[in-house]
């Protein structure tokens, strides 16, 4: 069922495309439908992109909340004693900590909607395989 979902969507997306070419120009099939041979590579499936798209975001969010916790620390050691410097730096790194802890808990929640509640039949991300498409090999035979 969530395949026919995606396989909608994707249907969707290739007919509002072509809504907005005008009436005027005649647009030949011929063009719009390429098969992965003809490209040299296999295009990725909505559900593909979103996979990758929302691994991307926690991985880039999980570097960020290092990197802020990593400029808290080294605020509070060149601080000097200063307590408004020691106050800011503290304040980062409890933000950074707190990012971390809200990551951890998002996808604690996911993994548990994905696994629990939908027995593994719904994937949004966290826990289904992750296939990257092959850019660099012919998909054809």
């Amino acid at each position: 069922m969530v395949a026919k979902i995606f396989q909608f969507i994707n249907s969707f997306l290739v007919k509002s495309v072509l809504a907005q070419v005008p009436s005027s120009t005649p647009v030949p099939t011929d063009q719009i439908q390429i098969s992965d041979s003809e490209l040299g590579f296999t295009i990725p499936s909505f559900s593909t992109f979103l996979t990758f798209a929302i691994r991307g975001f926690f991985v880039l969010a999980g570097l960020l909340a290092l990197m802020f916790l990593l400029l808290g620390a080294m605020g509070w050691v060149t601080s000097g004693g200063n307590k408004e410097s020691v106050d800011k730096a503290r304040d980062k790194i409890t933000a950074a900590i707190l990012g971390v802890v809200l990551i951890v808990a998002v996808l604690a929640i996911m993994v548990t909607l994905e696994q629990v509640v939908f027995k593994g039949k719904l994937c949004f991300g966290i826990s289904c395989d992750l296939v990257l498409p092959n850019l660099l090999q012919k998909s054809g035979p």
